[in-house]
């Protein structure tokens, strides 16, 4: 069932989807919903399928089998960079970029575009770095400009792979409120996570392995039982935590290959 706001805008459903690569299931049968003016966070061990989910809702991979309900919205994709070699831009290039169309003839940017690149430079403090390039930017300020490059395209769905992996607190902080400002102007937010507290920022948790553990508030989700599923021994210290109900350490590698 697709859910709808009161403009008759649906939100996004996937029903039954399998995604193989490399001969094996990325994904196997998940059959979630994404609902306007959410925000959802994935949590699972490295090879889980994390990045093979957003790829999906990204329109980048297309299900082996299974479909999508409510594809067809306008997309923002911050994905995680590996490399530290960048195109020879500047910050205020790179979020002018996020204004472009693809048209027959180009155009210049006018008012609406040069206002939603000055918000979101803003949101995310990079407004004094407009000029600077961006490989002599550090990697916290990297981030808050790619995310910023994302707000600017001012999509219905604002996706994000580990956007605050490595991060310093400043970038951190202001990416997650980012996010809940993105999620209460009634955008859906999708991120995916090693961490927990941020997950605990997202009102919903979906747990993957390939298949979907387990899906819910983070309250009901984020426990150990329920993670254990999913990582297996990698889940540590269950003891009573006076803030969270839970102490919980994740041992992953945190590497980046297959997601």
């Amino acid at each position: 069932m697709e859910q709808k706001d009161g403009r008759g805008r649906s939100g996004i459903s996937l029903r039954d989807v399998t995604v193989v690569r490399g001969g094996h299931r990325a994904l196997d049968s998940i059959r979630v919903d994404f609902e306007i003016g959410s925000s959802t966070a994935l949590v699972g061990p490295n090879g889980a399928g994390k990045t093979t989910l957003l790829e999906v809702l990204a329109g980048l991979r297309q299900p082996s089998t299974g479909h999508i309900e409510g594809g067809h919205r306008s997309v923002a994709f911050v994905a995680q960079t590996h490399s530290r070699t960048w195109l020879p831009l500047s910050v205020g290039e790179v979020l002018r970029m996020a204004r472009f169309r693809p048209t027959l003839l180009p155009r210049r940017l006018g008012p609406d575009d040069h206002r939603a690149v000055d918000t979101a430079a803003g949101r995310l403090g990079v407004r004094d770095l407009m000029d600077s390039p961006l490989d002599r930017l550090s990697f916290g300020q990297r981030q808050r400009v790619l995310v910023a490059q994302a707000l600017a395209r001012e999509a219905d769905v604002l996706l994000l792979d580990e956007p605050i992996t490595g991060l310093d607190l400043i970038s951190q902080e202001r990416i997650l409120a980012v996010m809940e400002f993105e999620r209460d102007a009634g955008r859906i937010v999708v991120l995916s996570t090693h961490h927990l507290d941020e997950a605990r920022h997202c009102d919903r948790v979906l747990v993957v392995d390939g298949r979907l553990v387990a899906a819910g508030g983070p309250e009901e989700v984020l426990v150990p039982d329920v993670l254990r599923e999913a990582y297996g021994e990698r889940v540590l210290g269950d003891h009573a935590h006076h803030d969270h109900g839970h102490a919980l350490l994740l041992v992953d590698d945190h590497g980046h290959g297959q997601h």
